[in-house]
């Protein structure tokens, strides 16, 4: 006989792999895709995958696994902010209520720690007055490099709400960048296969990003750009197939072009706008002053 489960409101639009290593044993993910092919979990009577998103009442059925050994999650160390560093984020907040919090992030900081950055954003919002009777979810991210508009929810609610608008696009971002060249005037749209490795296996993804040019010279362009797919470095991969990326890229750069050694990356995530229960909502943030300075000398 199968264990039963009904799912509740807490995992309401989460993958069922998340729940499985949540709720029931942490398997590396190859072992768990594999007992879903073998039909070891089932989702109201019927065979699912991974990407399954659950819903407020659905039946879990899990079939023998009482073998599988789980894998010890590695306890992460979390990055203790000073009493100034704590304080400087106030500066920083442009929305805060009771269920997610706005911020203009600075540059050079990572959302979450990884094994290159021990510094992060949540680690230091945890120990703010903002999260005093709650905790920091990530709902979408900026690369470390990348300044601007970032959300965060308080509740897990509010979490996967936002995880849900961004998936079905009704979440719109608007960047500002300044990228080397000049950029073509009959580049309106940009659309890419752009590729990606995942464990050795080659990924092709479509990418599509509205273009709009600001002010040009033979230089430099300064641009408005609307990302319509949200993929990995989505941005800085489509201006380096352009001919034109973003000054301040150590990633993606054109190697027989020189260089100008420069601490910011020119990205910054400039609007968000979403509406959630008929109430629309628009948040700006101003770009850091290393941006500013090198639009007005250069551009």
């Amino acid at each position: 006989m199968p264990k039963s489960y009904t799912v509740e409101d807490d995992y309401h639009d989460s993958r069922i792999d998340k729940w499985f290593k949540n709720e029931i044993i942490n398997l590396p993910h190859s072992l768990l895709e594999k007992i879903l092919r073998q039909n070891k979990v089932k989702v109201n009577k019927k065979k699912t995958k991974s990407s399954y998103r659950l819903k407020v009442g659905d039946l879990i059925e899990i079939y023998d696994i009482s073998k599988l050994k789980p894998v010890d999650k590695k306890e992460k160390i979390k990055y203790l902010p000073k009493k100034k560093e704590i304080g400087s984020y106030d500066d920083y907040v442009i929305e805060d209520n009771e269920n997610f919090i706005v911020i203009n992030k600075p540059t050079g900081i990572p959302v979450q720690s990884g094994t290159k950055s021990f510094k992060n954003i949540i680690d230091i919002l945890k120990n703010t007055k903002y999260f005093e009777n709650s905790k920091p979810f990530i709902v979408h991210r900026l690369d470390k490099e990348t300044s601007g508009v970032l959300i965060i929810a308080k509740n897990r609610k509010y979490a996967q709400l936002f995880t849900s608008l961004f998936r079905i696009r009704k979440i719109h971002k608007t960047y500002l960048a300044i990228v080397y060249g000049k950029v073509d005037k009959s580049i309106k749209v940009m659309k890419d296969d752009l590729i990606y490795y995942d464990d050795n296996k080659k990924i092709s993804q479509k990418a599509v990003s509205n273009l709009k040019i600001i002010k040009t010279n033979e230089d430099y362009s300064y641009l408005e750009l609307n990302p319509i797919t949200g993929r990995k470095h989505q941005l800085r991969k489509q201006l380096l197939n352009i001919g034109c990326p973003i000054i301040g890229d150590d990633k993606y750069f054109l190697t027989d072009r020189k260089r100008i050694k420069i601490k910011n990356l020119m990205l910054h995530a400039y609007k968000i706008k979403f509406m959630i229960n008929n109430i629309q909502y628009n948040f700006k943030a101003k770009y850091n002053n290393l941006f500013e300075d090198f639009l007005k000398k250069n551009i």
